[in-house]
């Protein structure tokens, strides 16, 4: 019997594209503006259209400049080439897919006034500049772009963002099994108020994740349609294909005919020798479905287990699966589309994140997702009038635009960010600056968190064995994967220079560095600044002074080329520029080149003098090279601040003339102890 099959319609949004599920995000993004921007000018381009709609009479197939711009991309370094030319064009395609969806450039792929304002930004590096509710200038056009961004589930459109201020604004946070698996369920102002009553049912533990999932699927007709199917008619390959509903094809869901067998068989027909051909039959699946049907019925997913002894291993089905057929089958269709949506929910989790991390507005902590302070009471007020506009198309979404032109209740109000903090904290707070200062607080607050549970000494220690190895797989893995290694590698010497000075001295200012809401490194296409500039106040160990700390990550052979004359030119400019010349430098890397030694050694004797009026000059600078493995006898040591200025001091002035000689005795962390450190000559 022929069956007409039942389409696949979403029943959920996303942000992004899983095809472009890019480390580095801010960095790729910005780097693949100033790209098209580059390809597009060049004349051999500049006249050719991206979709076929642009393409004039005589120009080359749609195909070409796709392929075109992929080779672009490989030519520049942006991405490895290798693929057939049947999938240039898909990838080309995929790479820019979230450059349109942000309305960075157009359906022509030219960059919008949005995308040229984001370039501008990342070329200037203004990108870092503050704005009045603490984001950096970048992350507030992200934030503008993705409250514009809208998508059409079923011809209804929907705006994810608002969707999610609306959320927080009600619930206050969402778990991370709420915002992996129910908030991109709300696609509409129904579904929305639906899922809001669900999840204070579930947090009450009246319901479970699981049954709010199939209660919101299956209130959708396709699949209503497809139940009433399956349960009624005789099983057959084609009736389950029919109801599939796979998004590419029903040839894809074969594997799920085999597994139908197998189960009515244990099941239904109590046959036991098919418990291991039923195990062995989620083989076929993606890793995510495989291991759902394992857990639900199996005790072990270990195969071995399983065929060591099959029946003990086996879990029933619940008691209401297995009165009839119809409930048999009813129930395999519900698990069979459960198990899909909730792979396909996580599949996209990572990318949700992504996406609202550019804003710089949401915390991600180990169990919850929430408003930062500030960006929560900007949208307190206006969130009514703001989510009036949810499920409407936004028609600015490729301009520059301010909040207020989104929402003209959207404006930054400091009396309601002062009202606000003060009422959350429970302090009287009476200007913006003491409201700043309050959050400024408790971002250092998390940072220490942070600090005390993610980088403890036995972690900093394994980054600094990945670095000397670049390992960089497990940097990212341990850090982030949004910012490139040397960058990961600036944050770790700030984080240790932080332990180093007994968590004093504001570091999240004195990084170089771009931080996302969750406080780490975030990689931009047009760099910065390298240095991360340590202010000491006096103290009886030591003067008051500014210290550079300088960290790359190169081999022996361009150590030298590429470092040795931009730290002194740091360091010189600073001295030039505050005139404190008890202010020094300290080079971190993971190889010490020689030469690179006696070049810092020997500007304790030269001049440095400023580019523009020679007269004007410091005599001397204090450069101390250090390595990685002096970074781990620090540690190891648990060494102060206040001990390493006397040792590097004592560095400094020793007599010695040979560099490796002058490392080795003067300047190299060694000993078993403390005390070990001031024992040096």
């Amino acid at each position: 019997m022929e069956y007409k099959k039942i389409p696949y319609t979403s029943f959920m949004w996303k942000l992004g594209t899983t095809s472009f599920r890019t480390k580095e995000f801010n960095y790729k993004t910005e780097r693949q503006l100033a790209l098209l921007d580059a390809f597009w000018k060049n004349p051999d381009n500049a006249s050719q259209g991206w979709e076929k709609k642009y393409m004039a009479p005589g120009q080359n197939d749609i195909y070409e400049i796709k392929v075109r711009y992929y080779d672009y991309l490989v030519d520049n370094g942006f991405m490895e080439g290798g693929e057939p030319w049947s999938r240039k064009y898909k990838t080309a395609r995929e790479k820019t897919s979230g450059l349109y969806d942000m309305g960075l450039i157009n359906e022509n792929h030219r960059l919008t006034e949005a995308g040229r304002y984001l370039l501008e930004l990342s070329t200037s590096l203004r990108y870092n500049e503050k704005t009045p509710i603490g984001i950096s200038m970048d992350s507030m056009l992200y934030l503008e772009q993705l409250l514009k961004l809208s998508q059409k589930i079923n011809g209804q459109t929907v705006r994810p963002l608002i969707v999610i201020l609306y959320l927080l604004s009600r619930l206050d946070y969402l778990s991370h099994n709420e915002f992996c698996y129910l908030m991109p369920l709300c696609t509409d102002w129904h579904s929305t108020e639906h899922i809001i009553s669900l999840t204070h049912r579930l947090r009450n533990r009246e319901v479970t994740i699981n049954q709010v999932i199939t209660e919101v699927m299956m209130s959708k007709s396709n699949y209503a349609e497809g139940l009433r199917r399956f349960a009624n008619m005789p099983f057959s390959e084609e009736m389950l294909l029919s109801v599939s509903m796979n998004r590419k094809s029903a040839a894809y869901d074969r594997s799920y005919v085999t597994l139908y067998k197998e189960m009515h068989s244990v099941y239904m027909e109590g046959d036991t020798s098919r418990i291991i051909p039923m195990f062995d039959s989620l083989k076929k699946f993606q890793q995510s479905i495989s291991i759902k049907w394992k857990t639900m019925l199996f005790k072990s997913p270990v195969a071995a287990r399983v065929k060591n002894n099959p029946e003990g291993n086996l879990r029933p089905l619940p008691v209401s699966a297995t009165y009839t057929e119809k409930d048999f089958n009813a129930f395999f269709f519900v698990t069979m589309h459960l198990f899909k949506a909730k792979a396909t929910l996580e599949d996209y989790q990572d990318l949700n994140k992504r996406y609202l991390g550019l804003t710089n507005c949401f915390i991600f902590d180990d169990k919850q997702v929430k408003l930062d302070i500030v960006p929560k009471h900007l949208f307190a007020s206006p969130i009514d009038e703001l989510y009036k506009q949810a499920y409407r198309k936004c028609h600015l979404l490729e301009r520059k635009t301010s909040l207020a032109e989104i929402c003209e209740t959207l404006v930054f109000n400091e009396k309601d960010i002062i009202d606000g903090v003060s009422s959350e904290l429970g302090t009287d707070i009476q200007t913006i600056e003491e409201a700043f200062d309050e959050v400024d607080k408790i971002r250092y607050d998390r940072f220490n968190k942070m600090i005390d549970t993610h980088f403890q000494n036995n972690t900093l220690l394994t980054l600094l064995d990945a670095f000397d190895k670049r390992n960089d797989a497990n940097i990212n893995r341990i850090v982030t994967d949004n910012a490139d290694v040397p960058t990961i590698f600036e944050y770790v010497l700030g984080i240790i220079w932080y332990k180093v000075s007994g968590r004093r001295g504001k570091i999240l200012d004195y990084l170089k560095l771009s931080l996302d809401a969750n406080l780490l490194p975030v990689t931009h296409a047009a760099g910065g600044e390298a240095d991360i500039v340590w202010e000491y106040p006096a103290v009886p160990a030591y003067p008051g002074h500014s210290l550079l700390l300088e960290a790359t990550l190169t081999d022996k052979t361009n150590q030298r080329r590429m470092e040795m004359e931009p730290v002194s030119r740091h360091l010189g400019n600073h001295l030039l520029r505050t005139g404190n010349t008890n202010s020094y430098c300290v080079f971190v890397t993971t190889n010490l080149n020689v030469n690179v030694i006696s070049d810092f050694m020997n500007r304790k004797n030269s001049l440095y003098c400023c580019p523009t009026n020679p007269d004007k000059y410091v005599e001397g600078m204090k450069i101390i090279p250090l390595s990685t493995r002096d970074l781990k006898e620090i540690i190891r040591q648990g060494i102060r601040y206040e001990d390493l200025y006397r040792h590097f001091e004592t560095a400094y002035e020793a007599n010695e003339r040979h560099p490796q000689k002058w490392y080795d005795n003067y300047v190299c962390i060694t000993g078993t102890d403390q005390a070990a450190i001031s024992m040096k000559p």
